[in-house]
């Protein structure tokens, strides 16, 4: 969630930190700071709000020096202030943190009956406080950071900073991920690749439990167990570039925009456009042997999967659980032998999703992780990967990464009914060109975009919105629903169609804008029905459907949205955009902040 920098450089530090923080704004954040080494001593700024703020305050108030930690806060423990913005500083110590202390107020009793006094109400000053209490009683930097971070229980990624010594920082992580990056004689440390894409290609990844001394020439780790070890240096894709508005006003009015080339990119990973067959990576599992499928995720995320749960149980015949993540683990759900475990996530990092993965994989249960980030924690603890190719997603609220994994679920599902028997030849090659042919069909749902921003000025003026589906369009609505809450703050539920008339249909009268997600599908006939039942009590219906879906039902709606004609199968990556931009363009009539939605951060680190 939260952002972390570090340079030991030869060149300003203070430039390169702020530039670093604002690639890790997407991440979510509600104020910033920065702590340089100027002639020894450490000198800080901070600003609530956001980094123009901060940037304004260095402005005012340069800073020199070229070693410094930089930081961008999303508030857990006391509000989103000036005192409480990172770096916090204790007697020549300042630290920067992501993730969450669990024993800081025993820790922070022992330090105050000690004699020491605290200035915020984080659980992270504890840290700063507890290296000085160290370094007062006689341990040198590393020894004292050592010392502090063994007593820390929770999940936390840090990074130290000591008064008189410009070539050292102290980097930890438990939970909550850390990179370092190489230069030519500078050290890096970022929260991410991303955070350090215009710095280095040359990116190292701490494993769980590591503790690193960074120095200008290198970085010495030892492990969770105290053992010296190395970790490998990577060369990464990401680059300054990468991250760019272009010509598009938001980062998610871009992101919506490229996910026909995105999804086309994922696909062109599995599918073979000439034989029409998918072609997934050897696992070391047999998918027609899996008796059952746990599927785990968190927001966006858990919403591809329910639509993966359709899939696997239509087409493969195998049963799936679908459960959230923070809810999993609690549920103490039995699994059946041999169950797998079946992860999505786009950062890879999130902790419940973390958390749900490695109790799976301790129960001694195959794992399966859906990525958007090959080198995140998720990516490499499950025992097989695939990989989606939406590229860097800066936009808190999910779009490209949305459907990207439901392209890759796809051609999951489709593998797994091949691989138990259950998908003749003509069928597959039927639902692969059906996918094959999807990009140019989102090309054409985009086209609609002045439609749907007029649409939207509707849903600006509306208190709630309804949205309703069934089936695999029950997800589209459970997301579209998400979507609007997310960035307008406007408040939105959403419903499996049948469910109406068991109490949601009291909340309908002409107020009520309705979105009911109605492809030509199995189901469209019974979406009919409640969609009258709608229409019937007043309620403005927003229709997304197609052509035959527009003349059977067109009469009984107020706004009909018309998507191309798609095979049932893949509806689910066409009608994900009409919900985006409604929720998109609502967002922007609103005047809320569309790319960093108030209380959000694009990754959950913290459980």
């Amino acid at each position: 969630m939260c952002g972390i920098v570090g340079v030991i450089g030869r060149s300003p530090a203070a430039p390169l930190l702020l530039d670093a923080l604002r690639r890790l704004e997407y991440r979510g954040y509600d104020s910033a700071g920065i702590a340089t080494l100027v002639d020894g001593r450490i000198e800080r700024r901070r600003a609530a709000g956001k980094l123009a703020r901060l940037a304004a305050e260095l402005e005012r108030e340069p800073l020199a020096g070229t070693t410094g930690i930089g930081h961008t806060r999303w508030a857990t423990h006391g509000r989103p202030t000036l005192e409480n913005a990172h770096p916090h500083i204790s007697g020549g110590v300042a630290v920067v943190h992501n993730g969450i202390i669990e024993n800081h107020l025993e820790l922070r009793a022992e330090l105050i009956a000690a004699g020491h006094r605290f200035e915020t109400d984080t659980d992270t000053e504890v840290v700063p406080q507890l290296v000085h209490r160290y370094l007062r009683e006689g341990a040198r930097p590393v020894e004292a950071a050592r010392l502090a971070i063994a007593r820390l229980r929770g999940a936390f990624a840090l990074v130290l900073l000591f008064e008189g010594h410009e070539d050292l920082l102290v980097a930890a992580r438990r939970g909550s991920p850390l990179a370092i990056g190489y230069g030519d004689g500078e050290m890096f440390v970022g929260s991410d690749a991303l955070a350090l894409a215009p710095l280095t290609c040359r990116i190292q990844y701490l494993e769980e439990g590591d503790f690193a001394v960074v120095r200008p020439g290198g970085v010495e780790i030892v492990d969770a167990g105290g053992r010296p070890c190395e970790r490998p240096i990577v060369r990464t894709h990401l680059s300054g570039a990468m991250i760019g508005k272009g010509n598009y006003r938001h980062y998610m009015q871009k992101e919506i925009h490229e996910q026909p080339a995105a999804v086309g990119d994922t696909l062109r990973a599995f599918a073979d456009p000439a034989t029409h067959r998918i072609l997934l990576p050897e696992f070391p599992f047999d998918l027609a042997a899996v008796p059952r499928i746990a599927a785990v995720a968190c927001g966006t995320a858990a919403y591809a999967a329910l639509v993966g749960r359709y899939w696997f149980e239509r087409l493969a015949g195998v049963p799936v659980d679908w459960d959230i993540a923070s809810e999993f683990r609690y549920r103490e759900a039995p699994l059946v032998p041999g169950e797998l475990g079946l992860f999505v996530s786009q950062s890879g990092e999130t902790a419940d999703t973390l958390a749900a993965m490695r109790h799976v994989k301790a129960l001694g249960h195959p794992t399966l992780g859906v990525v958007n980030v090959p080198e995140s924690t998720l990516a490499r603890e499950v025992d097989a990967c695939l990989r989606t190719l939406a590229g860097p997603e800066i936009g808190v609220a999910s779009t490209k990464a949305f459907t990207t994994q439901l392209a890759t679920l796809a051609c999951l599902a489709i593998g797994t009914a091949r691989a138990r028997g259950r998908l003749d030849p003509r069928r597959e090659e039927q639902l692969t060109a059906a996918l094959d042919r999807i990009p140019a069909a989102m090309l054409q749902a985009l086209a609609l975009d002045d439609g749907l921003r007029e649409i939207a000025h509707s849903l600006a003026e509306a208190a709630s919105v309804l949205y309703i589906g069934r089936g695999t369009s029950w997800a589209i609505a459970l997301e579209g629903a998400l979507k609007l809450k997310e960035i307008s703050y406007i408040h939105a539920d959403a419903y499996a169609a049948g469910e109406l008339k068991h109490g949601p249909i009291a909340l309908v009268d002409e107020r009520m804008p309705v979105i009911v997600v109605a492809p030509s599908d199995s189901l469209f006939e019974k979406t009919a029905s409640n969609l009258q039942e709608v229409h019937a009590r007043g309620g403005r219906v927003i229709l997304l459907t197609d052509r035959r879906g527009r003349e059977t039902l067109g009469h009984f709606a107020w706004r009909v949205v018309e998507l191309p004609e798609v095979d049932p199968f893949v509806a689910p990556l066409l009608y994900a955009l009409p919900v985006q931009l409604l929720a998109y363009h609502t967002a922007v009539l609103k005047g809320t902040d569309v790319d960093q939605p108030r209380n959000l951060a694009k990754s959950v680190t913290v459980e």
